[in-house]
Parts: structure tokens; sequence; C-alpha cells
């Protein structure tokens, strides 16, 4: 199968590699990697994001393992529009998170009204930090985590005692 995802990836954490394993899992994957000019546009929270080139280079890290791993392959392509690759007809399944689905959905209603078959959503669960909130880049950038969803020191009391 031909598979398709997309996003910021900045920075790249388990939530994202559960996102990967799935894809492949299923088959080759082509990764869209939003532009520097779209990415503002699609995060809703108002943190910096590093530049595309950057981005790509720790994904295509990350990718590696995993076509290695599952003996699939994998391209990197960047995302000039929300829809990106997805609405192209060579693609058998989108892979989404809870919160990405209705996008997904859209997606579908749009390759429908180009004539193409819709893509099947292979849904994966959210990942949670051991705060039980979610693991997001966010909260990375922030320091609240590490990319695994560890609480950093200053969060889980560390420096609460250090201060006393």
């Amino acid at each position: 199968m031909d598979v398709a995802l997309g996003g910021t990836f900045d920075p790249v954490h388990d939530g994202h590699r559960a996102l990967f394993e799935r894809a492949f899992e299923l088959g080759n994957v082509t990764v869209g990697l939003t532009s520097d000019e779209l990415a503002p546009r699609t995060r809703a929270e108002d943190r910096p994001v590093r530049p595309y080139q950057v981005r790509q280079t720790e994904l295509t890290g990350e990718l590696e393992q995993f076509a290695e791993e599952y003996d699939c392959e994998f391209t990197v392509r960047k995302l000039e529009s929300p829809t990106g690759i997805a609405t192209e007809p060579v693609f058998d399944v989108l892979v989404v998170s809870p919160e990405t689905k209705t996008g997904g959905k859209r997606i579908n209603e749009l390759r429908r009204k180009q004539g193409n078959e819709p893509l099947q959503l292979a849904v994966v669960e959210h990942v949670y930090a051991e705060d039980d909130e979610l693991l997001s880049s966010t909260r990375i950038v922030r320091g609240e985590v590490d990319e695994h969803g560890t609480l950093t020191p200053e969060r889980d009391g560390w420096m609460a005692d250090v201060e006393r």
C-alpha cells in the first residue's frame, strides 16, 4: 500500500513515532512536511517553528530507522497547502491522529470530487506524557516534557525542592 501522512514535526516525539510506526506497518510511506510558509498557519499555538531544512533533516533520520525495520521505502515532500499530498490518486491510506481525523475526512471529500477513491483513514491514538496529559511538540518546546513525555525536573518537583 502507498501511505501518506503529514505534519510540522517540530520537534519529533513519541506521538509522531507512533504515527510513523503505523504508516510503515501498512506500506511505503510519503510524509508531507509543512513548508516554512505553511507551518505558522497550521499550528494553533503561538510558538516558533524551526526552518524546513532543519525539520526535514531530523525527520529523515527518524524515518530511516522505521524504513529499515519494516523494509519499506519513504519519501519526504514539502507541503505547500493544508490538504497537501493526500489528494493525489496514488495513495491508499492516510495516517491521522484523533485530532486530524476531521481533516482526513475533508481530504476524502476532495478526492471524491476529483473522481478519486477515498483514502482509508488509519487513526493512531494519542500518546500521553507521564502526567497523563497529551504529549505534544508545544509541551516540549515549552520545556514541560521531553520527546518521550518524561516531565522535566521543573515540573516533577525537583526544582521546587532545590529552591526551598
